[in-house]
């Protein structure tokens, strides 16, 4: 009969490419969002990621993407300069690209549909004013992934807010490093009353457990950027100031659900 010979309803391939390392607690949120969306749609949906903060590893990742021709593709873009020509890639081959987490600004040029984040500078101006309301004079920023984009809006942003002096500190995203980065930063310049980091996991709890190894918990302030759970009870325990919290959840689970609707509906 003619109604067998409708074909099935194709199912909808949709393909996340972050720079979010495995090891990095955030990620795996945001890969929770894009599960969950997945999940809710009906969507087929990988994630990918390269082993470590990796920009031809990541560009390579979205070029292997756009070969298989999937309904849509998701890209973080911390560095617009080394993915901007895999993205503008995908766009040329009529792939709808959503951006999320980073990049906002540069997505939009790429050619991407939209972008699903937190406006980085003014976050971190945010951050910045409300340190220097609290009393702060003299920070530290501590930049625990050097060459995304978002980290150094983030510290930009903080430094204008705050009016005071402001060190970027550059390290790994390696909480032992960091802890041990900060120390002798507070060792070396007593005058140094705030500290904000950009990861609370990664950087902020170490910046908190740095300050208490030298005896200075109550004189440093420490803000971050996200949550966890150690460094939300710092904050409850008034060892820590505030975290920002950019919903990395929904970064993850809302691009394939506007993906899912677009490949289904038409619909942005």
């Amino acid at each position: 009969s003619l109604l067998a010979a409708a074909p099935a309803a194709m199912a909808t391939d949709i393909i996340v490419v972050s720079h979010g390392q495995a090891s990095d607690p955030f990620w795996s949120v945001v890969k929770n969002g894009v599960e969950r969306g997945a999940k809710d749609t009906g969507a087929n949906v990988e994630y990918r990621a390269p082993e470590t903060f990796d920009m031809v590893a990541m560009s390579q990742l979205i070029d292997a993407a756009v070969n298989q021709e999937p309904d849509g593709l998701v890209v973080s873009v911390p560095d617009a300069d080394a993915l901007g020509p895999s993205i503008e890639n995908a766009v040329a081959a009529g792939i709808p690209v959503i951006s999320m987490n980073s990049g906002g600004d540069a997505a939009k040029e790429l050619g991407a549909l939209l972008h699903v984040g937190q406006s980085e500078y003014d976050a971190g101006k945010a951050a910045g004013e409300k340190m220097a309301e609290l009393g702060g004079t003299k920070a530290l920023c501590i930049n625990h992934e050097v060459g995304n984009i978002s980290l150094d809006d983030r510290c930009s942003g903080f430094e204008e807010g705050f009016g005071g002096e402001v060190t970027v500190l550059p390290t790994t995203n390696d909480p032992t490093e960091i802890e041990s980065k900060v120390m002798a930063a507070l060792d070396s310049d007593g005058d140094l009353d705030t500290v904000i980091a950009l990861g609370a996991s990664l950087a902020g709890e170490p910046t908190v457990a740095a300050v208490e190894a030298i005896g200075r918990t109550g004189e440093v302030m420490v803000g971050s950027f996200d949550l966890s759970g150690g460094f939300l009870k710092s904050v409850s325990a008034g060892n820590a100031a505030f975290a920002i919290d950019q919903q990395q959840f929904l970064q993850g689970y809302l691009p394939v659900v506007f993906l899912a609707m677009h490949a289904e509906f038409g619909l942005m």
